[in-house]
């Protein structure tokens, strides 16, 4: 595996904000300025905006929060005394495909956090763009004894759990989109990703992917080919800590209360409630007012006076209203 150790200890010194010749960053590696080029360029094609001037060197375009270990585990120890259970890992493949790999060996609520994926996906295998330090992407790990079946709406508990923990620390109005995406001012600004391993009858292996846009700039359009938000200026390493905390907390009230404990609180928070959508299920456009969800976690969705309930799909706004 490459070693990435020298361009993160760049992205460190230049997260100050203030300028860093290339002599000086030379003198700090013990290379040549060629080198503290490619390691330069490598950032910069992570997503991060680096300015150069002659004479003055090298400083960040924007301000990077970094995600520290330390950090996170003394925001968390506010809410509980146990151990935080998590790994940062910088550059990562993807976070949810990081705790697959070696889900035998995971406990429920490990979780692993990185600042930039290389290959990180959405739903129905999309890619989910990923720049350095820009956004959160984190994923946890749950062993659900009662098997895939019981796991029935826990996209839906996920979405709940971090629109709360958004609205509470930003103050903003985030709302929740069938069935895993969550949204502010109409505009998408994170998204859920739950993948499940196990038969039936058999115990599930659960890893949950959160990825949640904070202050990106101009994305690649062509994997962000939708309206977006960013929630603004917030301390990641607080929000991982609040993230953890009370997904845990929240996942063991589903393992022992199931969906039907959370359906209450989705329809309070529900930007598409009442509203003219279309629900696009394959090649399928079906149109009809949304009427939120039922204790199964379907779509509710009323058609010439009737409410149909749909299990699989994603709903848009509908054009023509």
């Amino acid at each position: 595996m490459r070693d990435l150790s020298n361009p993160l200890k760049v992205i460190d010194l230049l997260s100050d904000g203030q300028f860093h010749s290339g002599e000086e960053l030379a003198t700090i590696f013990g290379i040549t300025r060629a080198g503290i080029n490619k390691y330069i360029k490598l950032i910069r094609d992570w997503g991060i905006a680096v300015t150069s001037i002659q004479g003055k060197g090298y400083q960040l375009v924007y301000p990077l929060d970094l995600l520290k270990y330390d950090n996170i585990a003394n925001h968390y120890r506010q809410y509980t005394q146990q151990q935080v259970g998590l790994e940062v890992v910088p550059v990562i493949d993807s976070t949810n495909q990081y705790l697959l790999n070696k889900i035998t060996s995971l406990l429920s609520g490990e979780a692993c956090v990185a600042e930039y994926q290389q290959a990180g996906r959405g739903r129905r295998g999309r890619q989910w763009f990923s720049p350095f330090g820009s956004n959160l992407y984190l994923s946890m790990y749950w062993r659900l004894e009662q098997g895939p079946a019981a796991a029935m709406g826990l996209s839906l508990v996920i979405g709940i759990v971090v629109a709360k923990v958004l609205r509470n620390l930003s103050g903003q109005n985030i709302k929740v989109k069938w069935p895993n995406d969550l949204y502010l001012d109409d505009k998408k600004l994170a998204g859920i990703l739950v993948e499940i391993t196990g038969k039936t009858g058999d115990v599930a292996h659960i890893v949950m992917g959160v990825g949640i846009n904070l202050s990106m700039q101009n994305p690649d359009q062509q994997i962000v080919n939708q309206a977006w938000s960013n929630l603004g200026n917030i301390d990641r390493n607080l929000l991982v800590a609040n993230l953890l905390f009370h997904l845990r907390d929240a996942l063991v009230c589903f393992e022992k209360n199931g969906f039907s404990a959370f359906l209450g609180e989705w329809s309070a928070i529900d930007n598409f409630i009442n509203r003219a959508v279309k629900l696009i299920i394959g090649e399928t456009i079906i149109k009809g007012i949304c009427r939120g969800i039922n204790e199964q976690g379907a779509l509710l969705l009323e058609r010439d006076g009737k409410i149909i309930p749909y299990i699989g799909g994603e709903i848009s706004l509908r054009a023509d209203k």
